[in-house]
C-alpha cells in the first residue's frame, strides 16, 4: 500500500501540494450509472410508473436512502423503504454479472498514480457489496483502500466519507483532490475542504471556486491535480 509518507518522499518533500485523490465510483470511474436507472426504471414500470429524464436526474448520485425516499414520494408503490432498497439493489447486481465497463480514461489515470507513489482512495455511496462485485472489473489493486456508503454513519452529500478517507491517509482534505461525476458527492468534497474536479455524467455541474468541471477523465493528468493542490497550501 502506498503511504503518505511514501509519497511525499517521492515528490521530493513537499509533494507538490499533492498528497492524495479520491475517487467516486458509479458514474466517475465506471458506466454504472444507466444499469442503476435501468434497475430503477423497469422495476417501476412493473407498478406502472414510467419514470422519465427529470426523474433520472434526482436519483443519479445517491445514496440509497435520498433516492428510496425520493421515488416514494413520487410514485406511492406500496413497498417499504427497506423492501425497495432490497430490489432495486438486486436489480442491480444482476445487471453488473456481466462485468462493468470502465470510463474512458479511468484506467490511464488509475495507472499514473500508482506509476508516481500517489495514494488513490475509492469513495462511494454504493454499499459494500456492490462495490466488491465492481472492483472486479475496475481493479481493487488500484485503491490504497475503499469506503462504502453503508460503512459511515452519514453518506454523501455530508463530508465524512471524504474526511475519513483523508484521515485514514494521514492526509490534509485540502491536499486531496476529489473525482466526482454527480452533484451530490461535488458537494460531499466541497464540505469535506477538497478541491474537486467534477466530470458530469448525468446531472450538470457547473464551474465554481474550487471546482474544476471537464468533459471527461482523459483531461485529467498529474499537471491538473498538482496545481489544483498548489492553490491551497
Amino acid at each position: 500500500m502506498t503511504t503518505i509518507s511514501t509519497l511525499t518522499e517521492s515528490l521530493g518533500g513537499s509533494g507538490g501540494g499533492l498528497q492524495a485523490v479520491l475517487l467516486d465510483m458509479d458514474g466517475t470511474l465506471v458506466d454504472t450509472e444507466d444499469f442503476w436507472w435501468q434497475a430503477e426504471a423497469s422495476l417501476f414500470a412493473e407498478f406502472g410508473h414510467a419514470l422519465d429524464e427529470a426523474d433520472r436526474a434526482h436519483v443519479v448520485g445517491g445514496p440509497m436512502t435520498r433516492v428510496i425516499d425520493y421515488l416514494l414520494a413520487r410514485t406511492s408503490v406500496p413497498l417499504s423503504p427497506a423492501e425497495l432498497t432490497v430490489l432495486i439493489n438486486q436489480r442491480f447486481v444482476d445487471l453488473l454479472a456481466g462485468g462493468v465497463p470502465l470510463m474512458p480514461g479511468a484506467e490511464r489515470l488509475l495507472n499514473t498514480l500508482a506509476a508516481h507513489g500517489i495514494p488513490a482512495a475509492l469513495v462511494s455511496a454504493s454499499h459494500r457489496h456492490v462495490i466488491d462485485i465492481v472492483l472486479r472489473s475496475l481493479g481493487a489493486h488500484h485503491f490504497a483502500f475503499t469506503v462504502a456508503g453503508d460503512e459511515v454513519p452519514r453518506t454523501k452529500p455530508h463530508p465524512e466519507p471524504y474526511l475519513a478517507a483523508a484521515a485514514r491517509l494521514g492526509a490534509d482534505p485540502a491536499r486531496c483532490v476529489v473525482i466526482e461525476d454527480a452533484p451530490t458527492g461535488v458537494r460531499a468534497a466541497e464540505a469535506a475542504g477538497c478541491p474537486v474536479i467534477a466530470v458530469p455524467s448525468v446531472a450538470a455541474i457547473e464551474p465554481a471556486p474550487g471546482r474544476t468541471v471537464l468533459g471527461s477523465l482523459e483531461e485529467v493528468d498529474l499537471e491538473l491535480l498538482h496545481a489544483l493542490t498548489a492553490a491551497r497550501v
